[in-house]
């Protein structure tokens, strides 16, 4: 399906090389203040034509608003917005009249529909995101002037260089239950503090100085090979209201996987502490609950991702995202043709090196769409119970004990 959400819907339309891509976003709330600049800010960082580092393809990606608001103001009617494609050459891809290219969608696509786009990916090429995006920079603008999340992703490997995430002194051994946390203090001191301009600061988008000049290094060098590489995305929210997430299916890291697995080129998802949460015992991993300054219960660590029964608990939710090499190379490749015959393929056309750059913005827009839509199914849960008197007749461990001052 084209849609995402249940309450903040996005429907996202066009192909790779088609006159425009864009969505509709139904269940926007109506009296926000909404520019195309507020949009336009994270097109631009999702647009192609960057750097070195990423696909020649120029485009401008204006972003045109057709309905959903007047004055700068939204009406919480359907916001219809779309970005024309401007730089198209289908003619770069004739060769996938024969061949369907190797782990490309060409083959399974032409398989689940009987047709498929003539030039480019269609529906399945990296294209389709810039109504994603767009649609996230909106939720995200509402988010920020809400309830004051921050919503930040990172470049964290490429390749096989990784932005260091334990400490170095640290002895891992594997029959010792002492084991070193799964996370530095130094990369949940960058998780809690590294910003959008920190990001943007290398055109990896890694906000590591040393390991992003590695980074960019190992893209070149795939690049001036005709190949690719692939790498991974970090993403951290912040300042998410509590009690996110609708167990026991749609619980808040279980959405965000659904979201973030849609993303073209992904290969894999794990959140917290991920994979290496599992390596340390249950007497290491527990986040200890402690008192805030304003009297509500926090955690001394986050190894839960800010998520715990699939309920958001106020502390910061971060994870990890991996993508693939991309699948389109310009080496000659022996595979076959869509009969079966054997033969050669060297595609032609523009292609980013290594994905991971231009896909920040993608990710943040994807986490964008998961909270604004678990959050206005939450205040609706509580505007409902808002309307009914007061019980007064429940046991006091029903119900949440009053702050201490």
């Amino acid at each position: 399906m084209s849609t995402f959400g249940k309450l903040f819907r996005v429907t996202t339309f066009g192909e790779s090389h088609c006159a425009s891509v864009g969505a509709i976003i139904d269940g926007c709330p109506p009296g926000l203040q909404l520019a195309a600049e507020d949009i336009q800010v994270q097109l631009d960082r999702r647009r192609p034509g960057q750097s070195d580092l990423t696909t020649p393809r120029n485009e401008k990606d204006r972003v045109h608003l057709q309905s959903g608001l007047e004055h700068g103001v939204t009406l919480g009617t359907p916001i219809a917005l779309l970005v024309r494609n401007e730089d198209q050459r289908p003619h770069d891809y004739s060769e996938t009249d024969l061949y369907p290219r190797p782990s490309h969608a060409d083959y399974t696509y032409l398989e689940k529909y009987g047709v498929k786009a003539s030039s480019g990916g269609g529906r399945s090429s990296a294209r389709e995101t810039v109504g994603r995006v767009a649609a996230g920079a909106i939720a995200e603008h509402y988010l920020k002037l809400a309830h004051g999340v921050e919503i930040v992703a990172f470049v964290s490997s490429v390749g096989k260089i990784h932005i260091p995430v334990t400490d170095p002194s640290a002895v891992d051994d594997a029959d010792n239950d002492d084991a070193p946390e799964p996370l530095s203090a130094e990369y949940r001191r960058l998780l809690s503090t590294v910003s959008r301009a920190d990001v943007d600061a290398h055109l990896t988008r890694c906000p590591h100085v040393e390991t992003a000049e590695r980074m960019k290094n190992r893209i070149i060098r795939a690049k001036a090979a005709s190949d690719s590489i692939g790498g991974t995305v970090t993403c951290v929210i912040r300042n998410l209201p509590t009690g996110l997430g609708e167990p026991v299916f749609d619980k808040f890291e279980a959405v965000l996987a659904h979201a973030m697995l849609s993303i073209p080129a992904t290969k894999g998802f794990e959140f917290g502490s991920g994979f290496r949460g599992a390596e340390v015992p249950g007497s290491v991993h527990n986040d200890k609950f402690s008192k805030r300054p304003d009297g509500s219960l926090g955690t001394e660590t986050n190894w839960s991702g800010g998520v715990q029964g699939g309920i958001t608990n106020g502390e910061d939710v971060y994870f990890r995202l991996s993508f693939k090499s991309p699948a389109t190379i310009s080496q000659a490749q022996e595979t076959a043709q869509y009969d079966g015959t054997p033969g050669s393929l060297e595609a032609r056309g523009r292609h980013d090196p290594c994905v991971v750059p231009r896909a920040v913005p993608i990710v943040e827009a994807m986490a964008a769409l998961v909270a604004m839509d678990l959050l206005m199914i939450q205040k609706s849960r509580q505007a409902a119970t808002a309307l009914l008197p007061p019980i007064t007749t429940l046991p006091p461990t029903m119900v949440m004990p009053p702050k201490r001052s």
